[in-house]
């Protein structure tokens, strides 16, 4: 079920209402339930995978404080849930990218093209729950959080639906005890919720939907564009990518807000970053903290010597490229975000050397306004790999940009922007400014309560004129995230 869906707008007060008229010992059912009908919306035969994976780290669980003391066998028992667990998600996720990748290096030995074969469907939300279990299962053995015995508050924290199918992925630490604690009516926090609800709408519906639709005329035909048209459409797709995910995450946290629960912040402000490694700690932050407190750390963090370390680094923004997709522009998405955050940290004191010569100082607003630039260069870059459709299509999206600035003339045109569509961006850049401050009201520069007023109206408007005019126009509308 979307969240941007009319469904989803019946779904919600059902499940609010039959979560507080519940007494507390029983209250985690009837939102079990719903989080179990949330999932099976889009198909139910493939419930069995979340239910199956539930079971496994639930069992490991218990099995492990059980084998308290005997490190070989809790080290067998993780071994064999990890497998199980991780195992489905290569399979689900993996088989048909590796099936063609082994053809495609038996090509080119001269061998033959591979034979047809079954197409295996991605289970929607598989990667965030499967990373969600196994945090929970290696938690347990290292002793950070107790086994739950209860299976009930178990399956629910493995399939709260607010952040199920696009995170932000949970640690069980924080996510179980908040799941268990007494909530009280009173208590909910209104106002948070809807503002986050409110701003969590309007970046995916007026804006990310709304940007859509010109970056999508450019990318689902890139040999039809020319230079200046694929570089907005990449601008845009760095916009609509950041307001598609962050605007899930909100709404998200909005709607645990409702249930007496506060999820992680996943973002914060990344493309204010003034060093790739700064980016990754402000983007997707449940899974940049996930790959360095799993992988990073185990591998020896920064602990190691030099070649270690980047190899270290290497290795997690590989992982992070075939997480976020099977096909070869998300390990190439991975890889270059590596490539950057290494070389950035072997030049950073030359270039710092460079600035102090000119007599500026790494802290000085030119520094780091030249620095911000740079960095939203770099990940507009690597964006252009994780949007294009294939390898192909990122070549001549590339080579458009840095080769073909024939035929300025028609750039608005083919990137499909008219008069209308043109002024209503206006409004939403001219809003976009504001809206970590209607997030977190209590900014050290407050909005008037005019000016929120103002604010919250005009928003409201623009998602619900956008989801109307998208409605009519039978534009589809998923959340990027979703075929993660």
């Amino acid at each position: 079920m979307l969240f941007n869906s009319l469904e989803f707008l019946i779904f919600l007060p059902i499940t609010f209402l039959l979560f507080w008229v519940t007494p507390h010992k029983f209250r985690f059912l009837p939102l079990l339930a719903a989080s179990y009908y949330f999932y099976m919306y889009w198909n139910p035969r493939l419930v069995f995978l979340i239910l199956f994976t539930t079971v496994v780290s639930y069992l490991c669980g218990i099995l492990l404080e059980k084998a308290k003391g005997n490190a070989t066998a809790q080290k067998l028992i993780v071994a064999t849930t990890l497998i199980a667990c991780l195992g489905t998600l290569l399979f689900f996720k993996y088989f048909n990218f590796l099936y063609d990748a082994f053809y495609d290096l038996v090509g080119v030995f001269g061998g033959k093209e591979a034979p047809g074969f079954f197409t295996i469907m991605l289970p929607v939300g598989i990667s965030f729950y499967t990373f969600q279990t196994a945090s929970y299962v290696i938690d347990v053995w290292r002793g950070s959080v107790p086994a739950e015995k209860n299976f009930g508050y178990f399956a629910l924290f493995v399939s709260f639906f607010p952040q199920l199918v696009a995170g932000p992925i949970e640690r069980p630490g924080a996510l179980l005890p908040q799941l268990k604690a007494r909530h009280f009516f009173r208590d909910i926090d209104w106002s948070s919720a809807f503002r986050y609800m409110l701003l969590g709408f309007f970046k995916k519906i007026a804006v990310a939907d709304a940007v859509g639709v010109l970056v999508n005329s450019v990318y689902e035909n890139p040999a039809a564009t020319n230079g200046p048209a694929a570089l907005l459409a990449t601008f845009l797709f760095a916009l609509q990518i950041f307001c598609d995910f962050s605007g899930y995450s909100d709404i998200a946290v909005g709607c645990a807000k409702l249930f007496g629960v506060n999820l992680t912040e996943n973002f914060k402000a990344p493309y204010s970053a003034t060093t790739i490694k700064e980016f990754w700690n402000r983007w997707h932050l449940s899974l940049s903290c996930w790959l360095r407190d799993y992988i990073y750390f185990p591998l020896g963090g920064s602990r190691v010597g030099q070649v270690r370390r980047y190899f270290n680094v290497f290795v997690v923004f590989f992982v992070s490229g075939l997480w976020h997709g099977a096909s070869y522009n998300f390990v190439i998405w991975g890889i270059l975000h590596a490539v950057f955050q290494i070389v950035g940290a072997l030049t950073l004191n030359a270039r710092n050397s460079f600035w102090q010569k000119l007599g500026k100082t790494p802290d000085s607003l030119l520094v780091k306004t030249m620095r911000r630039v740079g960095v939203f260069l770099l990940v507009c870059f690597a964006w252009i790999f994780f949007r294009a459709n294939t390898l192909s299509d990122a070549h001549t999206i590339l080579g458009k940009i840095f080769t073909d600035w024939s035929n300025i003339g028609e750039t608005l045109s083919l990137l499909s922007l008219s008069l209308p569509i043109f002024c209503y961006l206006l409004v939403i850049f001219l809003i976009l400014p504001f809206m970590e401050k209607i997030k977190y009201p209590d900014h050290t520069k407050p909005l008037g309560e005019k000016t929120r007023f103002v604010l919250y109206a005009v928003m409201t408007w623009c998602i619900v004129g956008v989801w109307v005019y998208l409605q009519a126009a039978n534009v589809g509308s998923s959340f990027i995230y979703f075929q993660f």
